[in-house]
């Protein structure tokens, strides 16, 4: 495998939750970039898959979430993400969009070995993707200005780790190569 795909985590987000004030000016800072490989991704065929909390809702699909997203005050930060025809989606319960997904079995049948990953939470959600993306021997790139914290200083830790431990590309969103 040689294949790249463009995760995007949990950004399709109603931003009505504890912290959502922090997390805020982070996901509008982090908008610009993930919008850019967004469009990149797309313009050159690269896989893009969402990857998303359905806060609880068992009962609903990715249509149904983006709607409710696009009905809050915040609705001007998931506009400009909003999936495509040809975006793949994953309900994801816990932390890490590995835990209890058919994403494994998904990057497998698209022949991806590298993930870029982007979003929301980079002290939660990105690292713990990030650690179970390198168990399974997968490459980690994270642009860091396509990702969003509530915790500054929590999330240079976890990038750290992510480098560190991980092996993991931390880069900018324009110099990400698929």
């Amino acid at each position: 495998m040689t294949g790249s795909a463009l995760i995007v985590i949990d950004m399709i987000n109603t931003y009505e939750h504890r912290d959502a004030e922090l997390l805020l000016p982070a996901a509008a800072a982090a908008l610009p970039g993930i919008v850019s490989l967004l469009s990149r991704a797309r313009a050159d065929g690269i896989p893009v898959i969402y990857a998303n909390d359905n806060w609880g809702q068992w009962r609903s699909h990715h249509g149904e979430l983006l709607d409710k997203a696009l009905e809050t005050p915040h609705a001007a930060l998931v506009e400009p993400l909003r999936p495509d025809a040809d975006s793949l989606f994953i309900v994801k319960a816990r932390h890490s969009i590995f835990y209890e997904t058919p994403l494994t079995y998904l990057l497998t049948e698209l022949g991806v070995d590298r993930l870029v990953l982007t979003g929301q939470v980079t002290e939660q959600c990105v690292l713990y993707s990030a650690l179970d993306a390198h168990i399974r021997r997968l490459s980690v790139i994270v642009p860091v200005d396509a990702v969003a914290a509530i915790q500054p200083d929590l999330a240079a830790a976890a990038l750290t780790m992510m480098r560190r431990n991980m092996d993991a590309d931390i880069t900018r969103a324009a110099e990400v190569v698929w």
